[in-house]
C-alpha cells in the first residue's frame, strides 16, 4: 500500500523527478515538510503531459500524493494547475483527498520554474541560492507522484511528442526506447530535414540524432525543421555569441526587468552579465549574481531585442563562478512590486517563437508503445551512474533491476523496460527483445 511507503523503497524503484536533472525523489521525501506541491503547470509551449495524466489517472496521482505527504509530514497539498484547463479541474475536484486543494494558475511562463511556483502557491520566497524545503514546501512532477503511487519499477516515461508531426500526442513508452521511433508514433515528420528541441523550446537541448534514447527526464519531444529560427538560436557557437554580445549590448536591461527570479528580488541582472563580456578578468560581484539564474531563456528568446544571448552569458558567469569559489549572494528576497504584471503570457510567447502556427494539443495514447530494442543509460538522473547488475548474456524480464544505485551516493537504480536479452553494455544497458 503507498500509505506505507518508505523512502528507500523509492530508490529501490528508481523513482526521479520526471523532468529537469531528475533528482532522486527518495531525497525529497526524507525532508519534514509542511506543504507538498504539485506542479502541473507546464508552461513549456506545446507541452501536454501533465494535464494529460491528471485526467486519466487522477487515483495514482492522489495516492502518490498522499505518501509523498505522509513520508515528509506535511499537513497540506496543493495541485498548481493552470485556470484555463477547466476539464480537468472539473475531474479533479470531487476527487481531492482531505487536506488536498488546488491552486489555479495563469497562462504564463514559466509558471513551472520551482521557486515561481512556490511564490505563486504559498506567497513565500526561496531564498537565492535556497531550496524549497527552506520555506516548508516539497515540489513533485505529476508523473513523478504517477511514479510514487504505481509502487513498482520505473519502466515507462509519458512525453508529448509536438510540432511538425501529422499528429501531435502523449505517449507511453518504455524506457530506452528511440526518438524516431516516438516520432513515428506521431505520424512521422511533416517535413524532410527535421530537427528536435528535447524537453521544450525553452529549456531544452538541440538534437538531430534520432536513435537517442528516451530517458526518464525526457518529457517532449518538439520537432522543428532545420531552419527554424530556434534552431538557428540553439545552434550557434559559443565564440560567434559572446562576439556578437561583446559588441552590440547597448545595456537595455530588458533582460533584467522581465527575468523571474528577478522579478523574485533575487540578485540576478542578466545586462550586468553581459556588461562582464568586456573584461578579460570579470570581478567576483559581477559573476555571483548569476549563480540565481534558473536558465529559463526568457531574457534571450523573449526579453531581448537585439537577438543576443544573456542567457548563454549567465550560464558561462555560473561556471566561472563556481570554479572560483564564489558563493551565491544570501539574503532575504522581497518580491518586485511589479512582479505580476510582469508576466509573460503563453500566447505571446509562442508568437515570438514563431510556433503559433503548429498544432496545440496533445491527446494521451492509451497503452504502452511497444519496441524491439532499448538502451538505457546508466546515467539518467542527477548524482551518480548506476552500476550495472546484469552481464551481457542474461535474460531480464520487464521490471527486473538491470543497474543499483551506487552504495552511500546520491542516484536512483535502473530495471530492464522489455523482455528480453542483455546484448551490450557500455555506459548503456541495451536489451533486445
Amino acid at each position: 500500500m503507498t500509505s506505507e511507503l518508505r523512502p528507500e523503497q523509492l530508490r529501490t524503484w528508481g523513482v526521479v523527478g520526471a523532468g529537469g536533472a531528475g533528482f532522486p525523489t527518495e531525497v525529497k521525501c526524507r525532508a519534514r515538510a509542511e506543504i507538498v506541491i504539485v506542479n502541473a503547470a507546464e508552461c513549456e509551449p506545446l507541452l501536454h503531459k501533465d494535464k494529460e495524466l491528471l485526467r486519466a489517472f487522477p487515483d495514482e496521482i492522489f495516492a502518490g500524493l498522499r505518501a509523498v505527504m505522509k513520508m515528509t509530514g506535511a499537513i497540506r497539498g496543493v495541485i498548481g494547475i493552470k485556470e484555463k484547463y477547466t476539464d480537468v479541474i472539473d475531474i479533479l475536484h470531487p476527487l481531492l483527498p482531505e487536506n488536498v486543494a488546488l491552486h489555479l494558475l495563469g497562462d504564463f511562463y514559466p509558471a513551472g520554474d520551482e521557486f515561481i511556483l512556490v511564490h505563486t502557491v504559498t506567497g513565500r520566497i526561496i531564498p537565492p541560492g535556497g531550496l524549497p524545503i527552506h520555506v516548508g514546501c516539497v515540489v513533485n512532477n505529476v508523473e513523478t507522484l504517477i511514479n510514487v503511487g504505481r509502487a513498482g519499477p520505473v519502466v515507462v516515461k509519458y512525453l508529448t511528442v509536438a510540432g511538425a508531426v501529422k499528429n501531435p500526442v502523449t505517449l507511453c513508452v518504455p524506457l530506452g526506447i528511440s526518438f524516431s521511433e516516438c516520432m513515428e508514433l506521431a505520424g512521422g515528420a511533416t517535413i524532410p530535414d527535421a530537427v528536435a528541441l528535447v524537453g521544450g523550446m525553452m529549456m531544452g537541448a538541440f538534437c538531430d540524432d534520432f536513435s537517442t534514447p528516451v530517458i526518464k527526464t525526457t518529457g517532449g519531444i518538439i520537432i522543428l525543421p532545420r531552419e527554424h529560427d530556434l534552431v538557428r538560436r540553439y545552434t550557434r557557437k559559443p565564440n560567434h555569441i559572446r562576439r556578437i554580445g561583446l559588441s552590440a549590448c547597448d545595456q537595455c536591461s530588458y533582460c533584467t526587468e522581465l527575468c523571474p527570479r528577478y522579478l523574485l528580488g533575487h540578485p540576478i541582472q542578466p545586462h550586468i552579465v553581459m556588461r562582464s563580456l568586456g573584461f578579460s578578468a570579470p570581478a567576483p560581484a559581477m559573476m555571483s549574481g548569476a549563480l540565481a539564474c534558473c536558465e529559463c531563456n526568457l531574457c534571450t528568446l523573449m526579453s531581448c531585442p537585439e537577438d543576443l544571448d544573456p542567457r548563454a552569458a549567465c550560464i558561462d558567469a555560473k561556471r566561472l563562478a563556481c570554479k572560483a569559489g564564489v558563493a551565491p549572494p544570501h539574503r532575504e528576497a522581497q518580491a518586485h512590486p511589479l512582479v505580476e504584471e510582469r508576466r509573460t503570457p503563453l500566447k505571446r510567447l509562442m508568437n515570438r517563437l514563431g510556433v503559433a502556427g503548429f498544432v496545440n494539443r496533445g491527446p494521451l495514447i492509451a497503452g504502452v508503445a511497444e519496441t524491439h530494442r532499448v538502451l538505457l543509460p546508466l546515467k539518467q538522473h542527477a548524482g551518480a551512474p548506476a552500476e550495472p547488475t546484469v552481464k551481457i548474456g542474461d535474460r531480464v524480464r520487464t521490471g527486473d533491476m538491470v543497474a543499483d544505485s551506487p552504495e552511500g551516493k546520491l542516484g536512483a537504480c535502473i530495471h530492464a523496460s522489455i523482455d528480453g536479452r542483455v546484448v551490450s553494455i557500455d555506459g548503456s544497458i541495451v536489451i533486445e527483445r
